[in-house]
């Protein structure tokens, strides 16, 4: 088992997940969730997004096989605008690689997390452990109340 300061934490505080070890090259969230065999609707990626006010970006976390609805988000988080991150901003914003961005490794670093509200209907999720090759499920709940994630309908 793949271990790394994400799944660190989350023994730490006693929190039940599973981690995964997918390929390590960058995976789509649909192609994660055709590896490990789930239905893809379980498996969410992390959008990076920057605000018009701010430079502070926003994690955007949808469902694989739907796709983040900017209009949607920037309401969620009362902005006029947000903008979709390149992979390259994404990647300096946040320090990780595409593909390997995950809420959990970004905790101390204050980003503000907005969860779809599709994620509700779901006991678990998937989501990137932090690192390109590691998926983690994990309680829903669990995952809201360790970012401290706003529920919103963000996507389409």
């Amino acid at each position: 088992m793949v271990k790394n300061n994400v799944t660190r934490m989350l023994e730490s505080q006693g929190i039940p997940f599973q981690s995964f070890e997918i390929p390590a090259e960058k995976l789509s969230a649909l192609e994660a969730a055709d590896f490990l065999g789930v239905d893809p609707v379980l498996v969410y990626k992390t959008i990076v997004a920057t605000r018009s006010a701010t430079t502070k970006p926003v994690l955007a976390l949808v469902s694989a096989p739907r796709e983040v609805d900017l209009k949607a988000l920037a309401r969620a988080l009362g902005e006029k605008r947000v903008y979709l991150a390149s992979q390259k901003q994404a990647e300096q914003l946040t320090g990780l690689q595409t593909g390997g961005i995950s809420p959990l490794a970004l905790l101390k670093h204050n980003f503000q997390v907005v969860v779809d509200d599709t994620a509700y209907a779901l006991e678990e999720i998937y989501i990137s452990g932090g690192q390109r090759g590691l998926n983690i499920r994990l309680p829903t709940d669990e995952l809201i109340k360790l970012t401290n994630a706003k529920i919103a309908a963000i996507s389409r």
